[in-house]
């Protein structure tokens, strides 16, 4: 048995034993056992979930399954053509998958042999290169300036030394919440590789910010959007992007037959029927980002980034972010501390609703009196 043991573990192959595992955020039944807290008394302010939850809908279509014995569409038929008529793109260029994850680690296992390059430019999406190293390529890290922007001229010199396959980039960027302006984004669409964006928080933003409409124009452009954040379904699941039409052949034999379960699918449906709530929702989100970025600018410890997105990057001054995210864990709020380079003096905010920032607010108010 001991040899065998010995075998399996040496069987593994070496790039996977070598991984450093991704820290994922806790289920609200752990995070309650842990805290000594029931949920209902912990302020979750560190995942940019949705605080109000799916559309209306969504609960009565998972409570109507009528084949939850019968698998999926692999084709995701029915769920494309609602995005086609949400996004405005063909649905021949629409492509779902098991969350915008699934679809990341599906890109790489298309495009990249073992010691291929990919760009990231952190601070940035931790699963780009967590995807990454689990294909066996490498990442070559173009950091972004002082303020997060890209630095487009290092990108171009990275691609001109290195020449990776794909590039990954966010907008709005997770953690700080900035946008690409489009300057930057034709810049690097000139480049010989794909570009790969990533606009999971974009409804926040202004669905006008949205770029899917160049996939239709770039061949080396691909636009990746998710149902977590702007319509509660992070439990759930469910993505989508836009790709290149030549791309979608490789795609459909490359994807497991049945990634998009069927209750996943029906919410997502059912998301997209009731948009107009959800979207209401959202910019309900926003005036709360607004408020709550006004409030934690007052505190005196903290510089606050400007943000589209569903959470406030926060830099904390005199004192350490980790015992600050520390010290209010301690309270019941739980937000995002980050041990990157980078990040180590940061906090991340997520919006939640009116009484959870002032809930946030009067315990920062109170530290900062200390």
């Amino acid at each position: 048995m001991r040899k065998l043991k010995s075998h399996g573990q040496s069987a593994v192959r070496s790039h996977i034993a070598a991984l450093e595992s991704y820290t994922p955020i806790l289920p609200f039944e752990v995070l309650s056992e842990r805290l000594g807290r029931r949920p209902d008394e912990i302020i979750k302010l560190d995942a940019n979930e949705n605080p109000y939850g799916p559309a209306p809908g969504v609960r009565a279509s998972l409570a109507d399954l009528l084949f939850p014995h019968i698998y999926p569409d692999p084709e995701n038929r029915e769920l494309r053509a609602a995005l086609a008529d949400y996004t405005g793109m063909p649905s021949e260029t629409i492509f779902a998958g098991a969350g915008a994850d699934e679809l990341i680690d599906l890109i790489m296992r298309l495009f990249l042999d073992p010691g291929d390059k990919i760009i990231d430019c952190p601070p940035t999406f931790g699963m780009y290169t967590f995807d990454a190293s689990i294909n066996a390529a490498e990442t070559i890290s173009v950091r972004r300036r002082a303020d997060f922007s890209l630095d487009v001229d290092a990108i171009e010199a990275a691609v001109s030394q290195h020449a990776p396959k794909l590039l990954f980039l966010a907008s709005p960027n997770n953690p700080d919440g900035s946008l690409l302006p489009d300057e930057g984004l034709l810049r690097l669409l000139e480049l010989p590789l794909m570009v790969v964006l990533d606009e999971a928080y974009i409804e926040f933003a202004g669905r006008e910010h949205s770029r899917l409409e160049l996939v239709l124009q770039h061949p080396n452009l691909i636009v990746l959007h998710t149902f977590s954040k702007w319509a509660g379904l992070a439990g759930l699941r469910v993505g989508y992007g836009a790709f290149p039409t030549q791309l979608m052949p490789q795609l459909w034999k490359t994807k497991q037959p049945y990634n998009v379960n069927v209750a996943a699918t029906a919410a997502a449906l059912a998301s997209l029927r009731e948009r107009e709530h959800q979207l209401q929702i959202v910019a309900r989100m926003v005036r709360e980002r607004r408020r709550m970025a006004r409030l934690l600018a007052e505190i005196s410890f903290l510089r606050v980034y400007p943000s589209r997105a569903n959470f406030v990057l926060c830099r904390v001054e005199g004192r350490s972010a980790r015992e600050l995210q520390q010290t209010l864990q301690d309270e019941g709020i739980l937000v995002r501390y980050f041990e990157k380079p980078g990040l180590r003096d940061h906090i991340r905010i997520s919006v939640g609703r009116p009484e959870h920032t002032d809930a946030l607010v009067a315990v920062l108010t109170r530290l900062a009196r200390r």
